[in-house]
């Protein structure tokens, strides 16, 4: 995900993560010139495997 350091960032993240996403890698920041934008990878883990089946 991408979008301007802010705290709407922040939260978009946070709620990935409370909806079960893991942060994947390191967060990576540029400017465009006006405003600090930043992407941060986030994956959603594949459920457990059952093994009975």
């Amino acid at each position: 995900m991408t979008g301007p350091d802010d705290a709407e960032f922040c939260a978009r993240v946070s709620a990935l993560l409370d909806q079960g996403y893991r942060l994947h890698g390191s967060p990576a920041l540029t400017f465009d010139g006006e405003r600090v934008i930043a992407a941060q990878a986030l994956v959603l883990p594949h459920p457990p495997v059952d093994s009975a089946r």
